[in-house]
């Protein structure tokens, strides 16, 4: 069964693996869509260079040197089936952010993902992070997928709005959370306490495990508390990235 993280964490079956689409160069990449590409547009902490559309009716004010162009030329320049929206944008990724550097509210909620690799999950994650106002998703940097087109499209902007940290040591990340004052919740279907039965306190974490294996041991080790979403037996489980929304409703719910 899917959830967040805990002693026996057993997660998605859909695993996926999406290449990314960088510039070879120099590691620059395209970012696509118009709401990754307006969001990044607005972001001044992301550098741009170039900007191509097919129209530019609806784009915000910029300074990013632009060019009309066909619909024909953006599908050659982008992935195989990108939705592109008649819009990308050449890009560097953005500056990395480490947990350090972050201070959060009184109230404060984030997220931890363990060896989740799909670049779209990411992304959707992202989007639930940003719409329930998560102050952070962290991820392990060897086992998470680098920043995409594909990743920033899933997100919808919220790439440029959302903390995306990566760390080295997912272990000692939770115990730098738990120095801040979070509590770390795990889910996992084979828990016995349910989220909503929970008293969730003011700052929490909750870890989601991978798509294929779910959380690692040391991770589930890390855990202060272990529960499950209430689902039902219809199904085995639920995407992370769903699993991820349900746990942040809960949480914005209740403070």
């Amino acid at each position: 069964m899917l959830i967040i993280c805990q002693k026996r964490g057993n997660t998605l079956k859909n695993k996926r693996n999406i290449k990314a689409h960088t510039d070879k160069n120099n590691g620059v990449l395209w970012l696509y869509g118009r709401h990754a590409v307006v969001a990044a547009l607005q972001n001044p902490h992301r550098k741009k260079s170039t900007l191509l559309a097919t129209d530019t009716t609806g784009l915000p004010e910029h300074t990013v040197p632009t060019r009309i162009v066909p619909k024909a030329q953006l599908e050659q320049l982008l992935p195989e089936g990108a939705v592109h929206q008649g819009l990308a944008l050449k890009a560097e990724p953005l500056p990395a952010v480490t947990l350090d550097e972050l201070s959060f509210s009184q109230k404060s909620v984030v997220l931890v993902l363990d060896q989740v690799s799909d670049p779209r999950n990411i992304g959707a994650i992202l989007r639930s992070a940003a719409a329930f106002n998560a102050e952070a998703v962290i991820v392990a940097a060897a086992h998470a997928p680098s920043e995409t087109g594909a990743l920033a499209k899933a997100a919808c902007g919220a790439l440029e709005v959302v903390p995306f940290v990566r760390v080295n040591n997912l272990s000692r990340a939770l115990e730098t959370l738990k120095k801040k004052g979070f509590w770390i919740y795990g889910l996992d279907g084979y828990a016995t306490a349910v989220l909503s039965d929970e008293k969730l306190p003011n700052k929490t974490a909750f870890v989601l495990g991978s798509e294929g294996d779910g959380m690692r041991r040391l991770t589930t080790q890390n855990c202060d508390y272990t529960i499950k979403l209430p689902i039902s037996d219809k199904v085995e489980s639920l995407n992370v990235s769903n699993a991820a929304a349900i746990a942040l409703y809960e949480f914005s719910r209740r403070k």
